[in-house]
């Protein structure tokens, strides 16, 4: 099977033989999912019903499975490996009306469906599909050519590209298998597969959509610094590799549609059945004393001709990511809403508070520096056991920010006695490195950033919820409050604890915990 790159928005292949049909049947139906139209257009003998059998099978999970052309019966039902298929053929058809009928929109609402003469009903399809036309190609065998609609191309131009970098990289063979997902809703993974067993991430982070203006005509995303394209994973991935840590080695990259296909550093976590096991997250918080005790460059190249400057961790940024406390967790959760008054004294008091870390000396906070993104590798030695994914939002700010996400886990609890241990250990490694080292101004900034983190959490928690259909997350909001009440004791943030207190007094039990610092 061969490629041809005539045209940008079409993905023109070659199949010279029964194989490559089959080929190209597994890697689209690796890309299908419930709710998906393909529709398979040519003339008679271009070869639709053969590849449909293909499609079928390698969506099945079964290469012997009979599948008789539905010429005569219309349509044609199967199980699925993720959802039911249904193989439609509308030659004998007059028109979409009498689809009606047949109960069409129910029947594949939550199915792939394969449709061979679309033209035929084209009224009564919807318009966001992908279509392979197929050919018979003057030197033989047959061509075909894969176009898609509506939000239906970004996913072809995607498979296109992703074609691309398997075939250069030597993982053209490999099976891709589904991982679960994270809490963002653009990015997603896949775990690549080599018959010899060798495995593969392939990271999919496509450009992030512009959302609406909130605030002075900018987009929350580009106010809280979050990355908009996965030249920032590329630059930040370097730049730690670079120090000696363990982030991925990326062997593959289409920057422009988001894809990556990088090392895969395995699944054993930092935390077992029983939490955090505590010699792996010392480990982890050696990382972290390694990083900020290193004079680190501001601009890292991401590729050729293109330098990310990591952005500053500003005052803008801080308070936005702040203020989704009362803008989703007060409503859903508590279930009020904010007065004006109250809302403008919470931002005054957070930016007060802030400023001193705004004006503090700044380091890389990778931002999302906690268990689900530290994977244990027993097989390295010193800090690259830990190994980092999940840096493309990655700042300039407090150090103090990522060791309270690490010592302050949103998804594990961390025992008080154990954060208080590696807080220690912080400590002293970080004096060894500069004997300037202000260990109770660091125990000042680690309050101040663990709420702010708390506070932002609980809002984004909410959101997820609310927003985004992902509940899951709320369980782990009693374990937020407690680190945010734990936080708030601290002396440095007893205005802000009284504006808490008045406001949501059930986030500050009246027995607080001593400040862990």
């Amino acid at each position: 099977m061969s490629d041809e790159d005539e045209a940008q928005d079409l993905w023109i292949v070659t199949l010279p033989d029964h194989e490559a049909t089959e080929r190209l049947a597994r890697i689209v139906a690796e890309e299908l999912k419930p709710g998906d139209l393909v529709t398979l257009s040519g003339g008679l003998g271009a070869g639709k019903t053969t590849l449909a059998r293909a499609l079928i099978r390698a969506l099945a999970g079964d290469p012997e499975l009979e599948v008789p052309s539905p010429t005569f019966t219309l349509m044609q039902v199967y199980d699925g490996s993720r959802s039911p298929i249904v193989h439609a053929d509308f030659y004998r058809l007059s028109g979409g009306y009498e689809l009606v009928e047949l109960g069409w929109d129910e029947m594949t609402e939550n199915a792939v469906t394969l449709v061979e003469w679309p033209e035929r009903a084209d009224d009564a399809l919807r318009e966001e599909r992908l279509d392979i036309a197929l050919d018979i190609a003057p030197s033989g065998g047959r061509v075909a050519t894969l176009s898609a609609t509506r939000a239906f191309l970004p996913r072809l131009l995607r498979l296109k590209a992703y074609r691309g970098i398997v075939e250069r990289c030597g993982w053209a063979d490999a099976v891709r298998k589904p991982m679960p997902g994270d809490a963002s809703v653009i990015r997603s993974y896949e775990r690549l597969v080599k018959p010899t067993g060798e495995t593969a991430l392939l990271m999919i982070s496509p450009p992030r959509p512009v959302g609406p203006p909130v605030r002075r005509g900018k987009p929350y995303t580009t106010i809280a610094k979050l990355a908009e394209t996965v030249h920032a994973f590329v630059a930040v991935d370097r730049g730690l590799r670079s120090l000696g840590l363990s982030a991925p080695e990326i062997y593959g990259e289409d920057l422009e549609t988001g894809l990556l296909l990088i090392e895969d550093l395995g699944s054993e976590p930092v935390i077992d059945a029983n939490g955090p096991v505590p010699e792996r997250y010392a480990e982890a918080t050696r990382v972290l004393v390694h990083l900020h005790g290193t004079v680190l460059p501001q601009v890292l190249p991401a590729a050729e001709g293109h330098d990310h400057s990591i952005p500053p961790y500003d005052l803008e940024a801080l308070l936005i990511e702040v203020e989704l406390l009362a803008d989703w967790y007060v409503p859903h959760i508590i279930g009020n809403q904010l007065s004006g008054s109250a809302r403008a004294e919470f931002v005054n008091l957070w930016s007060e508070v802030l400023g001193e870390i705004i004006a503090a000396p700044t380091t890389w906070t990778l931002r999302d520096f906690h268990s689900p993104n530290l994977i244990w590798m027993p097989e390295r030695e010193g800090l690259q056991r830990v190994g980092i994914i999940d840096f493309q939002d990655a700042v300039l700010g407090s150090p103090a920010y990522d060791v309270a996400s690490l010592l302050q886990d949103a998804r594990v609890t961390v025992p008080p006695e154990l954060e208080l241990k590696l807080i220690g250990l912080y400590a002293r490694e970080r004096k060894q490195f500069d004997r300037n080292f202000d260990v109770a101004a660091f125990a000042r900034a680690y309050a101040i950033m663990g709420t702010q983190r708390a506070t932002k959490i609980l809002g984004i928690f909410a959101r997820l919820d609310l927003r985004d259909g992902k509940p899951h997350y709320l369980k782990h909001l009693p374990r937020i409050e407690t680190y945010l009440a734990r936080n708030l004791a601290h002396p440095a943030l007893a205005k802000l604890k009284g504006w808490y207190e008045r406001y949501l007094p059930r986030l500050i039990p009246v027995d607080d915990t001593p400040p862990s610092s």
